[in-house]
């Protein structure tokens, strides 16, 4: 699984012109999913994301985690984020997942990524087209992969 987690203020998720998801402070969460990816893959992901520091303490640095602050995620899938251009200039998706196996994972790392928060964590919605809006603070963004092997 590949997830961009960007920091932000405030982030939402709007389709056909209504909003179905917002968030303040917290974590907006682009999730990708590959071919090879098994739930272990999620588990692993969410436990990361749960317990990264990206926010920052009383003296500014990273040590605060999403937990800690009482921050919120809102977690959007995108199946581009496995698309490469190594040939010619139209993305290639054969390293995403098939939406029915994605749609299945991605279902999986919701309910993960919520146990491990303890609370509902909002979401876009699958396979959707959305559009999705943000408030970068910092601004801070990773790119985080799950181990190839476990």
């Amino acid at each position: 699984m590949r997830a961009v987690v960007q920091r932000v203020s405030s982030a939402s998720v709007t389709i056909a012109g209504t909003r179905v998801a917002a968030i303040d402070r917290g974590l907006l969460i682009l999730l990708g999913i590959e071919r090879t990816d098994t739930p272990l893959d999620g588990a692993w992901l969410a436990r990361k994301l749960a317990s990264a520091r990206l926010f920052a303490d009383e003296h500014g640095k990273l040590n605060r985690s999403l937990r800690e602050v009482g921050g919120r995620a809102l977690v959007v899938s995108q199946f581009t984020l496995f698309g490469t251009l190594d040939k010619g200039t139209r993305p290639d998706f054969h390293r995403a997942a098939p939406p029915a196996e994605a749609r299945a994972l991605y279902e999986t790392f919701l309910g993960q990524l919520e146990t491990e928060l303890g609370e509902r964590v909002e979401r876009g919605e699958f396979g959707a087209d959305m559009q999705v809006a943000l408030v970068n603070d910092g601004p801070v963004t990773l790119l985080l992969d799950s181990p190839p092997a476990r």
